[in-house]
Order: C-alpha cells, then structure tokens, then sequence
C-alpha cells in the first residue's frame, strides 16, 4: 500500500469511527431502527438545506418519527448537530465529518435502468481512489440488500472503462447513454469506483443502498486494517 493510500485511510479514520459511534445504542436500549448511512445522509441533507425539521429528516431517510427523534438525539448527544425551534442544524465537527465523507465520496445520481443497473429505480455514488479496496463485489451487493434494495453492481474505472472485479471488459460498452451520463457528471478518474445501487420499492431505497454500499466500501478496508 502506497504512502497516498495510507494517508487516506487515515484520514478517513475518525469520521468512520464517528459515525459508528453515532449509529450504535446505549444498554440497556432498543435495537436501533437507523444505521451508519442514515447518521450520514441525515447530515448531508442539513448541509444542502443548512437547518431542517424532523418531518424532512423522516422524508429523506425513509424513517418512522420515533427513529428520526432518536437519531437526532443520539447526533446531538455526539455534537455533530444542534436542535432549536427552527430545526436540526450542524455543528462544526458535523460538518467536518460530512464533508470529510464527501471529499472521497463527492458524487451521485439517478441512472436509468440499463443491462448493469437493472432496478426499477437505479442510484449511482462515486468513491474516489477506492478501486484498491474493491474485492468480488459481493460485499457491496449485501450491504445494499441490508438496505431493501436488490443488490448493487461495482464498478471500478480502469483505462477509460467502467470494469467489475477482475475483469477489463468495459460494462457499458452497448450502453453509450448510461457511460455518457457518468463521465459527464462523475468525472471519473482512475481507480475510482462507482456503485450502483437497484431497487423496486423505491428511489430512496435505491439511494441508501447505494450510499451503505459506498461507505461499507471505505468502513470495510478500514476495518481490516
């Protein structure tokens, strides 16, 4: 492992452990209903909006009043988030920590469905520099399933192609549309990897599945460490 990689999973070190940290309950609690990409989607979207109510939080994340009410608790009992009449906002280690995340994981969308994404709603997240940490995929597809969705498919850009694990046959060589869209909005760069999440529930579920993918996919490296 090269010096930059080892920097970046430095780095990425106190946000993993932070919002792992944030998502975990306290004895003798209820199993917790939300996990790690809810603490980390909950804070995206007070970034976009910079204050919010529980009614949006609940929204977003596709969660029940009661969840949203202790995810918040449990953000502000860990300081990323402060809470007042006019809503939840973030602090600034919050926003540190979002947008740590969002330096490696900067990008995502809607894809249609295609002969790799093959949902009925398709969500795609960019992970810079990753492509090392990608092993079969499969890791990627149960961490998406963990979410309600179908499965992911990952992508790795190797030469100018978006390949999967151990292959160099690029995925969208009969899908110019779909590769258009992603190097149009993704900028892809070697050794970045893309993973789509696939569901035919939701668009929202697609989108958890496929941001719990992308952050199983720097939570697990990590962990192995």
């Amino acid at each position: 492992m090269n010096k930059f990689v080892d920097v970046l999973l430095l780095t990425m070190h106190m946000y993993i452990k932070a919002l792992e940290k944030i998502a975990s309950r306290y004895a003798p609690s209820r199993v917790l209903s939300f996990d790690v990409v809810h603490v980390f989607a909950a804070l995206q979207l007070i970034r976009k909006r910079g204050r919010t109510s529980r009614d949006a939080l609940s929204s977003s994340l596709a969660l029940g009043e009661g969840s949203v009410k202790t995810l918040v608790k449990h953000m502000k009992m860990h300081g990323v988030v402060q809470t007042s009449n006019g809503g939840t906002r973030m602090t600034p280690k919050g926003k540190g920590i979002c947008e740590g995340l969002l330096s490696v994981m900067p990008s995502e969308l809607s894809l249609p469905r295609c002969s790799v994404a093959l949902g009925k709603f398709n969500y795609a997240v960019l992970v810079r520099e990753f492509g090392f940490a990608v092993k079969s995929g499969i890791e990627q597809r149960d961490a998406a399933i963990k979410m309600g969705a179908t499965g992911a498919t990952t992508l790795v850009f190797r030469e100018g192609k978006f390949v999967m694990h151990a292959s160099t046959h690029d995925s969208f060589k009969k899908e110019p549309i779909v590769r258009r869209i992603l190097v149009e909005k993704f900028g892809p760069e070697e050794g970045d990897v893309i993973i789509i999440g696939s569901a035919d529930s939701s668009e929202k579920t697609a989108e958890l599945a496929a941001k719990n993918a992308a952050l199983l996919t720097i939570f697990g490296h990590e962990k192995h460490q």
